[in-house]
């Protein structure tokens, strides 16, 4: 029997590097993706410990190579499509201080890059056996549990995320394909800071529960790494 494949961006560090470490652990073929594989010490170590990852350049915001790995995959089963891969933006860009070209970059990267990657990947996941799709989101993301205002770049990418999310899974669940939008909790990466609640460890054991669960029942749905329902 062919193990499950998982297509992770942003592997090189953070969750993305736990995901693929925790999928590898579990039989999972790993496809890591990110944007200097030479200067990722770890990821290339991982690699080596598994022979189910295999790493490829990949900068989400560069469509010419989105498309030609799509192209190199071809007709290989993608089970899951994580799209990871994200920035914060400037941290100080209160109201009076926000610059449109690095709103229009966190947008890119945040919101645009995974929709597009979805669109190049589609016939591979569409060929898999699970079929699912998950965007990693984030609970700042949550118009209805927006109370502190603030963070315009980063909280509006992740809105529109999960807008993708939902259209997506009304879109392609006649292909049997679900789609999902997960929030890994305050987690103590470099994006967390290290005052963070919770580490990788305990995010990505409970993400790759919910990964590995899920179905068209869930589909279009914002959940949390424990599996608890957030509102949109």
């Amino acid at each position: 029997m062919t193990s499950p494949t998982i297509l992770i961006t942003g592997a090189n560090r953070g969750i993305g590097l736990e995901l693929s470490e925790q999928f590898a652990a579990d039989s999972w073929q790993v496809l890591a993706c990110c944007r200097n594989p030479a200067d990722a010490d770890e990821l290339r170590e991982l690699s080596n410990r598994y022979s189910s990852v295999e790493v490829f350049t990949l900068d989400v915001t560069d469509y010419d190579q989105v498309t030609a790995l799509a192209q190199q995959f071809d007709e290989r089963p993608i089970d899951i499509l994580v799209n990871n891969a994200g920035i914060y933006g400037p941290r100080d860009m209160g109201f009076g201080e926000v610059e449109a070209a690095a709103w229009r970059q966190v947008l890119e990267v945040n919101t645009i890059a995974p929709m597009m990657l979805v669109q190049a990947l589609v016939e591979q996941v569409a060929s898999s056996q699970q079929k699912l799709v998950a965007m990693i989101s984030s609970r700042v993301g949550s118009i209805s549990g927006n109370r502190s205002g603030g963070r315009y770049l980063y909280r509006s990418s992740k809105t529109a995320l999960n807008q993708v999310v939902k259209s997506l899974s009304i879109d392609l669940r006649g292909r049997g394909i679900a789609v999902l939008s997960l929030h890994p909790g305050w987690v103590q990466t470099d994006m967390g800071g290290p005052d963070a609640e919770i580490s990788t460890t305990v995010s990505v054991s409970g993400l790759k529960n919910v990964l590995q669960t899920a179905g068209l029942d869930q589909s279009g749905q914002f959940l949390e790494y424990n599996g608890e329902t957030i509102p949109w």
